[in-house]
């Protein structure tokens, strides 16, 4: 770790404060095996018998007991307050991959917050699980290995237009936008590939779909 940054080459796990659940860390530290926590992800961490390479925020959520046992944790702190412990984390974090979770189960503002991050920040793929969805940012284009009959949610950040394959209801022609058409529940009929003439769309999939999206996303 360098010049502030967090650097990994096998992938970070990024345990946010907003109710992870210690399942969930666990599973996704099998496929990114570096833990980083943003603020207060670091109590969850502690309270998983975790500690993690370091954490990252203005540290308002972080227990000062539980900061001063965490001897082996690198601290960031970023004291500005224009963005969230999770945007602070992602400009920090030099990784493969960032897989999230604690950032979509707390406070409405928070998940909003999140979402809006997820569809910005576009230099490294970035995939959030929680309780009931995976979902990431579209790239331009991407080919997802699921089966048919599994749900594919599409929900648009910014207006968007898109071609696809492998879906029950195609969305090739279609405007998206946050006030407009959106794709709730749509249905995958087969390994599912979707384009984007521009950014700003999340694809949100069932949690058991975790080693597609990383297959489509980082292979």
């Amino acid at each position: 770790m360098t010049m502030g940054n967090v650097q990994s080459s096998r992938g970070v796990t990024l345990v946010g404060g907003g109710q992870p659940r210690e399942e969930a860390v666990r599973l996704l530290l099998s496929h990114a095996p570096d833990l980083v926590a943003a603020d207060g992800g670091a109590n969850a961490c502690h309270a998983f018998g975790l500690e993690p390479l370091a954490a990252i925020g203005d540290f308002d959520s972080l227990d000062p007991g539980i900061r001063a046992e965490l001897a082996d944790t690198r601290f960031i702190h970023v004291a500005e307050q224009d963005s969230t412990d999770f945007e602070k984390s992602l400009t920090r974090i030099e990784a493969p991959v960032i897989l999230a979770t604690g950032f979509t189960s707390g406070r409405l503002d928070h998940t909003l917050a999140t979402l809006s991050a997820l569809v910005r920040y576009g230099k490294t793929p970035v995939v959030v699980l929680d309780d009931d969805d995976i979902l990431f940012a579209a790239p331009a284009r991407v080919t997802l290995d699921i089966a048919a009959g599994t749900r594919v949610s599409l929900f648009p950040m910014a207006p968007v237009r898109g071609r696809s394959a492998g879906l029950k209801w195609p969305i090739d022609g279609l405007q998206f936008a946050p006030v407009g058409r959106i794709g709730t529940s749509n249905e995958a009929t087969g390994p599912v590939t979707l384009a984007f003439d521009d950014p700003g769309c999340l694809v949100i999939l069932p949690p058991e779909e975790l080693p597609a999206v990383l297959s489509a996303l980082t292979g």
